[in-house]
């Protein structure tokens, strides 16, 4: 499966905030098959607390159509989540988008009232500066 063209990008920003890369990709069964989720991390956040893991579905939104990018994210992103609850129910997925689909789409009412609905976990990328903007949670 080919990576994303921000796959790398995304991986460095991860990694600078301390992120361990566990998985590149990382494979599930959902519906029947093998699937890639694009990264697999973990993080320690304090030695009482131990790791947290994180699954992170990489996307560009560089289509014609930001809507039409945003249907093929989330339907992946759904069976992501459902593989990961069968599978790995303890790593939390995030969709991560670049920061200016982020401010130019995500964020109109209709948009961001999905996000809520869907309950979508969202890392917002600069891919220049390779950096996480924001960790949005529903």
């Amino acid at each position: 499966m080919a990576k994303d063209l921000f796959h790398e990008a995304v991986k460095i920003a991860l990694q600078k905030e301390g992120w361990e890369i566990t998985h590149d990709p990382y494979f599930l069964e959902a519906l029947g098959t093998d699937i890639q989720i694009d990264l697999g991390a973990e993080k320690l956040i304090g030695a009482q607390r131990g790791k947290e893991y994180i699954a992170v579905e990489v996307k560009s939104f560089i289509g014609p159509s930001l809507v039409y990018d945003f249907h093929l994210a989330l339907g992946q992103y759904m069976n992501y989540l459902r593989g990961l609850r069968k599978n790995d129910p303890a790593r939390r997925l995030f969709l991560a988008v670049p920061e200016s689909a982020y401010y130019s789409f995500f964020l109109k009412a209709d948009v961001a009232e999905a996000v809520k609905d869907f309950n979508l976990n969202l890392l917002v990328y600069n891919d220049i500066s390779q950096t996480v903007v924001e960790w949005v949670l529903p």
